[in-house]
């Protein structure tokens, strides 16, 4: 079986988010089942993982988008480091940026990407047995397989639809069908629209042959609250599934971590997370003593972060001090500004802004709690990776943090708050604190977070039954 998956982001080349973690893990496990060939292709960036690799090649031709003329090159990674093959498209001056998102032309880059793929793949005569299309960006790769004359090489191929965040849906004016491939004639346009908007996920709802929510708990969601399409998903809900996402436990193991400072596995995990705690405690001035809580993650509305100025106000009045909080992320500036704030009026607060690989892993190796009061959660990754370093996650009851943490007093081994405000959250770290001072508690959580399986071999298995099916 050939499978393609098309995204705008896949770790290690373009990450922005959960996306490219998925991407840069779920074919590499699909490729570990005999008679799997799976490809990720993507748009060439000006990144250093480009620059540091040998590409070979594959294609060169040129694509007409409405009165211009793009010039397209295909290229390959020649050694499979990723463990699949890794294929980039170039368009000078459209898909050669620096970063995959934050561009005024965004429509219209996303859809030369997907014309450009289409085009490559007919030009070659390669006919994969699955086109799998990740997010609104590549929604609409469905569509233009069955209504685009140029590609009807390509009809019958199939397609699945995964939606990683219904938040974001690319809505574009109509103006912007003069630059698609040309439409057959008969085709009916009103498949492309929603609320008179081109709406690229809900035109690869319509027309996929399966679409998935990257947790059960999300797919549930969906049918109640999703941006204006809930009535879609409830009339095509045959053909609505919900798969959890995995995580690369090659790359996310604290037994073999490069980044941080102690490795460490189930056998010695209080030890070792005590050693990575005391460094990264001297390194931002807080005190190993006290309970670590972490945050990782975007400034933005979805994840909560807008609460973290209160929850971290409240936390450290509530409690007379008696914890250390440490944040890692940017986004939204009203946040960062209240949060840098905090961080100078408070010692046992500290805060990191941007994006640093090297530190999440270390936050994940040394915090006691991991807090996440997110308002909507389609899967989570940040919650497994925690676990998988023994670190107690605390978030908010939504989503994919529905399926992967169970809270203490229900038998599980995390905690669980049920609305997305400060004060819940609060209460939630209230408890946290109170558990850290139980050493025989803590050390049955460390244990059997560490013993979760989150790995993407089940995940992978079960994209692959859904493509056979």
């Amino acid at each position: 079986m050939n499978i393609f998956h098309l995204s705008m982001e896949c770790f290690p080349v373009a990450k922005v988010g959960g996306l490219a973690d998925v991407v840069g893990a779920l074919p590499k496990y699909q490729n570990k089942f005999e008679g799997i060939r799976a490809s990720v292709v993507m748009p060439w960036y000006n990144k250093p993982f480009v620059h540091n690799h040998d590409f070979e090649p594959v294609f060169n031709g040129f694509i007409h988008q409405g009165p211009n003329m793009l010039s397209v090159h295909v290229m390959k990674e020649r050694s499979s480091v990723l463990g699949f093959d890794l294929y980039l498209v170039h368009i000078p001056g459209l898909l050669d940026r620096d970063n995959p998102y934050g561009y005024r032309d965004e429509s219209y880059q996303f859809l030369a990407f997907q014309h450009a793929v289409l085009h490559w793949l007919t030009a070659m005569k390669i006919r994969p047995d699955v086109l799998h299309c990740h997010d609104y960006h590549t929604g609409l790769v469905p569509f233009m397989l069955q209504h685009c004359p140029e590609f009807s090489p390509l009809q019958g191929v199939k397609t699945i639809g995964t939606i990683h965040n219904g938040e974001y849906q690319g809505q574009m004016r109509w103006e912007m069908l003069d630059f698609f491939p040309w439409i057959d004639g008969t085709a009916d346009l009103r498949i492309l629209d929603w609320d008179g908007w081109i709406n690229p996920l809900a035109t690869m709802i319509k027309c996929c042959h399966a679409f998935n929510a990257v947790s059960g708990g999300y797919l549930e969601e969906l049918f109640q609250s999703f941006k204006g399409l809930e009535s879609l998903v409830r009339q095509e809900h045959a053909k609505a599934y919900g798969i959890i996402n995995g995580i690369d436990t090659e790359v996310w193991d604290p037994a073999t971590d490069d980044y941080l400072d102690v490795n460490y596995s189930t056998e010695n995990a209080r030890e070792g997370k005590w050693m990575n705690k005391v460094e990264i405690c001297r390194e931002y001035g807080l005190n190993p003593e006290l309970p670590l809580v972490g945050f990782i993650g975007r400034f933005a509305g979805e994840k909560g972060a807008d609460l973290l100025p209160d929850i971290i106000w409240q936390s450290i009045q509530q409690t007379y001090g008696a914890l250390n909080i440490i944040v890692l992320g940017s986004g939204e500036k009203h946040t960062e500004h209240r949060l840098a704030e905090l961080a100078a009026h408070y010692s046992n607060f500290a805060l990191d802004l941007g994006y640093k690989e090297y530190l999440s892993h270390q936050i994940y190796a040394s915090a006691d709690f991991l807090l996440m009061p997110s308002r909507v959660e389609p899967c989570g990754l940040n919650q497994m990776y925690a676990m998988r370093y023994g670190t107690i996650p605390v978030v908010r009851y939504t989503g994919g943090l529905r399926d992967t943490v169970q809270d203490i007093s229900s038998g599980g081994a995390g905690l669980n708050f049920g609305q997305a405000s400060a004060e819940d959250a609060v209460h939630a770290l209230k408890r946290a604190a109170h558990i850290y001072h139980d050493q025989e508690l803590m050390n049955h959580l460390i244990q059997v977070n560490m013993n979760f399986n989150f790995s993407w071999h089940q995940s992978a298995e079960n994209y692959l039954n859904l493509y056979r099916n």
